[in-house]
């Protein structure tokens, strides 16, 4: 399916879930307070609907639920799941599908392939490295792929591949499981993506092996039409419903001129955003952007293009599957994940759309991550700090590899602070970190910061040098700090004409157009038409 497809499926579902739930509600007449439901063992998540009082839906709901036509087969993606019987076969409101009660997978195609299966041409250095004893891996899947940085799709998956992950058909699944099934690329295959990210093969830097992915969920009972999937690491099950989005916190600003293609941002987000490793190692790369750096600027871009004046139809697809890539970074954290963590512009992205998604779904919890799980670990977090810098600055970018939320100290100690020192004084992994901090990180959280400010959210992302470090960085003037830097340093970054690598760069010009427009200038706030900082006070 081409991108412009994937768009109109999402279009058309959200179609259907606008004239249906209306009808719905109208014909519905007992009213409930529930935000969640699971179908899991346990029904809801202890005390969590006492938290949601402001938000009303049905609870007799079932008259929502779709009768679903039986399929002995299913396809996304490119991914085909064959039942050993017709099933009961739905999709969430996001496109992703799911099947009612007990099945068994029979068939994959593209057909998973282990050990000699594999074809002596298709294997790289990684496979020879990882797969020791010829137990390669090619199209793999798991079944409840646990919270972890332990993954099995492809045996060419760098640091991270546990064989005895591996699920082959047939595959038996029962209400509450998940299943990720993948595509690997072939051997000088190139991937295709629109941001940030095409053309790269298997093999080579940091590139993953993993082409595409997809999620079939099983669930008890038909689901309701805009009910979300469950985080694929998520064990509860748990689902929100997009009735339940606070969409009265979005504005509708007007669209600057150079305002990025909104079909472009759809498909960026359109697809299960697989990332329980690190480094991009294991992320399939028709997904989601490999790169941490690009990761954060997507949220950047994505975050403030749901700010704009679109109309609600039109938003619409963005804001769903943003919200279902923050639901599956929450799954992974509150079911064990250590987190992304600084490390160059690797770590980045992650935070912001669990709090987003958090802040529409009203899930307190959620929307205050480091609050709920203190030792997560987020770039944004690790890599700013309050402290004097050598600039005059109060806040400081901590190192290429900061400070860890889990211990409190730098985990690489060369990595760490080194702003407070003049730059006569850095080592050349200072030097490092420094790079890092113009080229790979702090150009793609501005539109992350303006975004939470405009939503008055900076209680619940709980780290303030955030936004106070990237307030330093689109208003401090860096020309003679850069000058100064060069007496014991050369590197690119450090020119004149390298604005890529300046202070006041948000990368992309969409990013930087709205900051100067509303970085200093912020809208009303939305709640109410009252400043939720104030009422927090």
């Amino acid at each position: 399916m081409d991108r412009k497809q994937e768009t109109r499926k999402t279009v058309v579902i959200f179609a259907f879930i606008v004239l249906l739930v209306p009808v719905c509600l109208a014909v519905t007449p007992a009213l409930g307070q529930i935000y969640c439901v699971s179908t899991s063992r346990d029904d809801v998540a202890d005390g969590r609907s006492e938290k949601m009082a402001w938000r009303t839906i049905t609870q007799a709901a079932k008259v929502e639920r779709l009768e679903l036509e039986r399929k002995g087969s299913i396809t996304q993606y490119g991914i085909t799941w064959t039942f050993d019987k017709p099933a009961q076969v739905g999709q969430f409101v996001n496109g992703d599908y799911y099947v009612v009660g007990a099945v068994t997978i029979t068939a994959i195609d593209p057909k998973p392939l282990v050990g000699t299966e594999v074809p002596e041409s298709e294997l790289d250095d990684r496979d020879k490295y990882n797969a020791k004893n010829g137990k390669y891996v090619r199209n793999g899947s798991m079944l409840n792929p646990p919270a972890q940085q332990r993954i099995a799709y492809d045996s060419g998956i760098r640091n991270w591949f546990r064989r005895e992950l591996l699920a082959v058909p047939p595959i038996r699944m029962k209400p509450g499981d998940s299943l990720v099934s993948t595509i690997s690329l072939k051997f000088g295959e190139k991937n295709s993506f629109p941001y940030h990210g095409s053309g790269l093969v298997r093999g080579e830097h940091d590139n993953s092996p993993v082409k595409t992915a997809a999620v079939l969920t099983c669930m008890t009972e038909p689901q309701l039409a805009d009910a979300f999937r469950p985080a694929f690491c998520d064990k509860e099950n748990n689902v929100y419903l997009a009735r339940s989005l606070r969409r009265e916190l979005l504005y509708s600003l007007p669209k600057p001129a150079n305002t990025p293609k909104l079909e472009t941002w759809v498909r960026v987000f359109q697809r299960p955003w697989v990332n329980t490793g690190f480094f991009g190692f294991e992320q399939a790369m028709e997904n989601m952007p490999h790169y941490g750096q690009w990761v954060g600027q997507a949220q950047s871009m994505a975050g403030l293009m749901l700010m704009l004046d679109f109309t609600p139809e039109e938003k619409e697809p963005l804001l769903i599957n943003v919200v279902q890539v923050g639901i599956d970074y929450w799954g992974a954290v509150r079911n064990g994940h250590p987190g992304w963590q600084g490390w160059g512009g690797h770590g980045s992205g992650r935070k912001f759309p669990i709090v987003l998604a958090g802040i529409l779904l009203g899930d307190e919890q959620m929307a205050s991550p480091t609050k709920t799980f203190p030792k997560v670990e987020f770039g944004e977090d690790n890599q700013t700090m309050f402290g004097k810098c050598w600039t005059g600055a109060d806040v400081v970018f901590a190192g290429h590899s900061g400070i860890s939320s889990n211990t409190g100290e730098p985990p690489r100690p060369k990595w760490g602070p080194y702003e407070h020192l003049p730059p006569s004084e850095w080592t050349k992994d200072n030097f490092t970190s420094e790079c890092y901090r113009r080229a790979n990180t702090c150009s793609s959280w501005v539109g992350q910061v303006l975004v939470m400010r405009m939503m008055r959210a900076e209680k619940q992302w709980n780290h303030d040098a955030f936004f106070a470090y990237v307030d330093r960085w689109m208003s401090e003037d860096d020309a003679e700090h850069r000058h100064e830097i060069a007496k014991y340093f050369t590197n690119r970054v450090l020119q004149d004409d390298a604005t890529w690598g300046h202070q006041s760069n948000a990368w992309e010009p969409f990013v930087k157009t709205m900051w100067q427009t509303y970085g200093n200038n912020l809208p009303p706030a939305l709640l109410g038409g009252q400043d939720v900082r104030k009422e927090e006070k």
